[in-house]
């Protein structure tokens, strides 16, 4: 079962909360992250994001931006702009985009139910990403932002969410400059929080890594470092723990992941469709932007003209919970097949578009001449992540799109 305890978060006043929040460090360049900081000196990018209180052309990932970065995190203590709460408590954190909201409950994972498998991946993780967040959780002594995790409902849980966020005033509450809603409670009832305790250690056998892989494998790395100098180590200790918010899978939209080619792979176009009427029943939509609208079907814009594509029977396979998968179908019949493009993660013929930007975004790269053709796919369901979770497989890279992004500051995890 999973452990998941309360913490004595350090947070940000009131009348602060939304200067100070922010996006997570990895949606965002330097220059992007000095756009977002400009007029707001008490912005945690100051902190996740240091290289843009640094000289002009500093290694982001040099020593000279981790120590600012520890500065930075003493000085908005000094400042009294993060304080530390008395007790450990829950938090609830919710977010609200386009008129639906989604409630988290933020607590501390356990390093140990990570390192065995009860908290679950879907995702490969790259060192090289993971050694970036080790090192600055290592200089900060806290997980300074949260990971996104998702467990299967329990109706018990949900009735404490909704009995708290119904009888109490939001602690923050705003609207982001990308026009979604955060909306923050402290959970200071004893019995309440031991309730919640309780429950995910008796109700929740598993959770998963929904958003958060690098952060998630980097904090389970830093747990097992410092329980190795510590010769006294109990497990009790904080270092033990790192900060998630845990939401029910029943409110969680997965949202599509789509992909551009930057070219056919020395096909023309007649011989492209000729190709993927081979194992796709395909139809012209039009120049309007198509959207698939069930699983097994595509979008493709090509040449100013949008198809609908449906994979025929016998090309995948339901029982599979891999091959299930639309972008599994994709990478295999279409990518690796027909344009030559066999590993996602190395290939400098593909990009990714998140669906938050829309289809648009997929005819404007074709359009401007960038890319030569875009495949639109319906979106993963959360069901089907927890599948592939479940039974040990990944997703192919670039699977998972989640929005909103949780804000980062609205709390954060000292490791002593």
């Amino acid at each position: 079962m999973a452990i998941v305890k309360p913490f004595k978060g350090l947070r940000p006043p009131q009348a602060i909360a939304s200067d100070l929040a922010c996006l997570p460090y990895d949606v965002m360049n330097s220059a992007e992250a000095a756009q977002m900081a400009e007029g707001k000196e008490c912005s945690l990018l100051h902190i996740t994001r240091a290289e843009i209180d640094c000289p002009p052309g500093t290694d982001v990932h040099s020593e000279t931006v981790y120590l600012k970065s520890v500065l930075n995190f003493e000085r908005f203590q000094m400042e009294e702009w993060l304080n530390q709460d008395a007790e450990a408590k829950y938090y609830i954190y919710a977010q609200t985009m386009n008129g639906r909201t989604q409630y988290g409950i933020v607590g501390a994972a356990s390093c140990e139910d990570y390192n065995q498998g009860i908290i679950k991946k879907h995702e490969l993780t790259r060192p090289d990403k993971e050694e970036d967040r080790m090192i600055l959780t290592r200089y900060l002594n806290a997980n300074i932002e949260p990971v996104f995790f998702s467990y299967r409902a329990v109706p018990e849980i949900d009735a404490i969410v909704e009995s708290i966020v119904k009888s109490q005033e939001a602690e923050y509450d705003f609207v982001a400059e990308d026009g979604f809603g955060h909306h923050f409670w402290v959970i200071n009832d004893a019995g309440i929080n031991q309730q919640i305790e309780t429950l995910f250690a008796t109700k929740v056998p598993s959770t998963y890594v929904a958003d958060g892989h690098h952060r998630t494998a980097a904090a389970a790395r830093i747990g097992e470092e410092k329980k190795n100098q510590n010769p006294n180590h109990t497990g009790k200790e904080e270092y033990n723990f790192f900060m998630a918010v845990h939401f029910p899978d029943n409110q969680l939209q997965i949202i599509d992941y789509n992909r551009t080619v930057k070219d056919l792979n020395g096909l023309t176009e007649a011989e492209l469709l000729d190709k993927l009427k081979e194992n796709f029943k395909v139809k012209l939509a039009g120049a309007e932007i198509y959207k698939p609208n069930s699983l097994h079907e595509f979008s493709m814009y090509l040449s100013g003209n949008w198809y609908k594509l449906n994979a025929k029977q016998g090309t995948f396979n339901d029982n599979d919970p891999i091959g299930v998968l639309d972008v599994t179908i994709l990478s295999n019949l279409i990518l690796d097949q027909i344009l030559g493009i066999a590993d996602l993660r190395t290939s400098t013929r593909i990009d990714f578009i998140g669906g938050i930007r829309g289809l648009g975004e997929l005819k404007k790269r074709v359009d401007s001449g960038d890319m030569k053709v875009a495949f639109a796919l319906f979106p993963v369901s959360m069901q089907q992540l927890i599948n592939i979770a479940d039974s040990g497989n990944i997703m192919p890279p670039k699977t998972t799109w989640f929005e909103p992004k949780l804000r980062s500051g609205l709390v954060i995890h000292k490791l002593d």
